[in-house]
């Protein structure tokens, strides 16, 4: 296994645990979040996100919540506006710090460039990098992601870059056909997929690099 030059991450998912984020939100409006409705949000969300129409990820979230609970654009706004404060996992902060003293560490995400100022924030420090869809107009699974990534960061595809992700639909199953190494993280509403690596969360990733580096 070849030790990592750069890492990038998923974030909504695998840092930030988005589905406990919005049920709190809903909960504050008075709405149950069950995993049907959470299904459909996503669903609706995904058919978005693949459209030739470009839309801010906050203005997708919003519509979604719209489509699928039937609720006012204005009482729900605020929502998509404010994902990056969503609750992260209970390792991220402290997995990507000592993430952060091995390599690089840049998110690919689909979401705004506002979300980024928010989970950094909750981190407590900043990543290498903050590449979203509203800075690229691109939203993964599509490969032109990784492909801005790397002309941004001046890096080819190959192992010596990993991708970390709970998504293997939507991150693993691209990031390897560029050649990348990829690093399944077994996160709630996980989507399971081919990987180099398949961890439980980021410390443990963190530990794997440690002791690869040494």
């Amino acid at each position: 296994m070849v030790a990592p030059e750069l890492m990038t991450f998923d974030i909504f998912g695998t840092v930030v645990d988005w589905r406990a984020g919005l049920r709190r939100d809903l909960a504050a409006e008075g709405i149950e979040l069950s995993e049907p409705r959470f299904e459909r949000l996503l669903a609706d969300q995904e058919r978005a996100e693949r459209s030739h129409y470009f839309q801010k990820y906050a203005d997708i979230t919003t519509w979604s919540l719209v489509r699928t609970l039937g609720m006012p654009p204005k009482r729900v706004r605020h929502i998509g506006e404010q994902l990056g404060r969503w609750p992260l996992f209970p390792d991220a902060a402290e997995g990507l710090r000592l993430l952060l003293l091995h390599a690089p560490c840049v998110a690919i995400t689909n979401s705004d460039m506002c979300h980024g100022d928010q989970v950094q924030e909750q981190l407590g420090y900043h990543l290498s990098g903050w590449i979203c869809a509203e800075e690229t107009q691109v939203y993964k699974p599509h490969p032109d992601c990784w492909r801005i990534t790397a002309q941004r960061l001046g890096v080819e595809f190959g192992p010596s870059w990993w991708h970390v992700s709970a998504y293997g639909d939507y991150d693993l199953a691209t990031a390897r056909s560029l050649g990348l190494t990829t690093v399944f993280v077994n996160r709630p509403h996980a989507r399971p997929g081919e990987a180099d690596w398949t961890v439980s969360d980021l410390l443990e990733l963190a530990q794997h690099v440690e002791q690869l580096q040494a």
